[in-house]
């Protein structure tokens, strides 16, 4: 129950200030707002609020702003979307995804007064104040004698063969040294006990080459004095959107040329188990998970889609480039295709999330039962 929560409180942030984005700078280019939803319909409750009605749905998926005129119609009249000017109307409709680039920004910014779990290495600035510093595993090779132990990505190296070590650099000479012969390396695991993996070498066919198949590197909490928790919030921000441009783009190519997905999608029901596993770890780790959803939510809505943000800059762009209005019933007709789309994506997501996560759901719901 604790995790659904967390989950509709996260996803909730995320569609208001998508959706805040979209409703503020239409008002402030004068169009009238009829709709301010969170969820899509059937309407669960609703109020009305001078010109706009604000209301809560039943599908807990998403949310929407609903514009006068922005399926083309009412152009004669002053306060419409399509009466607009397309400078105007490109403001609004990108300004979700600013909003939610804006949020990830605040959040990061958040996390590095407090401190924020982040790599260790020669590029952090002097000015940077590190704590619980650790060596942390980012990576375990399939099918290694790591993987195969029960070793996981997540885990803390808290010594090998009794002996701890100041930095990643350390453990890593060492394990070049002695794990051919054999090393004791005990973990720390969160909300777990320490534990001795005995690992041995061998060679790694998917990477070709010889180990205990786990990479791994030095982490710890950084945080800076406020004017810099700002600036390296946003210049996170930047990082992590090129990252996930980069990843979104690898995928379609995959998706393309192979015909084959390489990365796990997750859904709705992925989403809040995850939600529930970051929380366990802290309330910083769950402020930052929060902020890489943001930028997620903002590259997905741009994504020049029907229905989406993006789908409908791109029809813009195509009016632009034709002198003219793409014909209404077209668009309206694409766009609702688009929507149906992306909802059957949603479903075959979640049946996969179902069948991934099952454990951790029959446990979740063993335990309210048992409340």
């Amino acid at each position: 129950m604790g995790t659904l929560l967390l989950f509709i409180i996260v996803l909730s942030l995320l569609v208001f200030v998508h959706e805040f984005g979209h409703f503020i700078v239409a008002k402030r280019m004068g169009m009238k707002v009829d709709e301010f939803g969170f969820g899509f319909p059937p309407r669960l409750w609703g109020v009305k609020r001078e010109e706009t009605t604000y209301s809560i749905n039943w599908i807990p998926l998403g949310g929407f702003v609903k514009i006068k005129g922005e399926s083309g119609e009412y152009a004669h009249e002053m306060d419409s979307f399509a009466s607009k000017k397309a400078w105007q109307r490109f403001l609004v409709l990108v300004a979700g995804v600013g909003m939610n680039l804006v949020l990830a920004a605040v959040l990061f910014s958040i996390g590095y007064l407090s401190g924020l779990p982040s790599v260790i290495d020669e590029t952090l600035p002097s000015s940077a104040r590190v704590a619980d510093e650790a060596i942390t595993v980012m990576q375990v090779v399939e099918g290694s004698p790591a993987a195969e132990a029960g070793i996981v990505e997540g885990d803390e190296i808290v010594s090998v063969d009794g002996q701890v070590f100041d930095s990643d650099a350390g453990a890593r000479e060492y394990l070049l040294a002695h794990s051919a012969s054999g090393v004791a390396m005990v973990v720390h695991r969160s909300n777990a006990l320490d534990r001795t993996y005995n690992l041995a070498s061998a060679y790694l066919p998917s990477v070709d080459t010889t180990g205990v198949g786990i990479a791994f590197v030095s982490t710890g909490l950084v945080s800076y004095p406020f004017f810099q928790a700002v600036g390296q919030g946003v210049w996170t921000t930047i990082q992590l959107t090129a990252e996930v441009v980069k990843a979104f783009y690898g995928l379609i190519r995959d998706l393309i040329v192979t015909q084959h997905v390489g990365v796990d999608l997750s859904g709705p029901v992925g989403i809040a188990v995850m939600t529930g596993q970051v929380a366990a770890m802290g309330l910083i780790y769950l402020l930052q998970f929060t902020a890489i959803l943001s930028i997620n939510l903002a590259i997905i809505n741009i994504f020049p889609f029907p229905a989406l943000d993006g789908g409908r800059v791109l029809f813009l762009l195509i009016e632009k480039f034709r002198g003219r209005p793409v014909n209404q019933r077209i668009e309206i007709a694409a766009h609702n295709l688009g929507f149906m789309l992306l909802m059957a994506l949603v479903v075959l997501v979640t049946y996969k999330d179902l069948v991934t996560f099952s454990d951790e759901i029959v446990g979740a719901i063993k335990n309210v039962i048992s409340i």
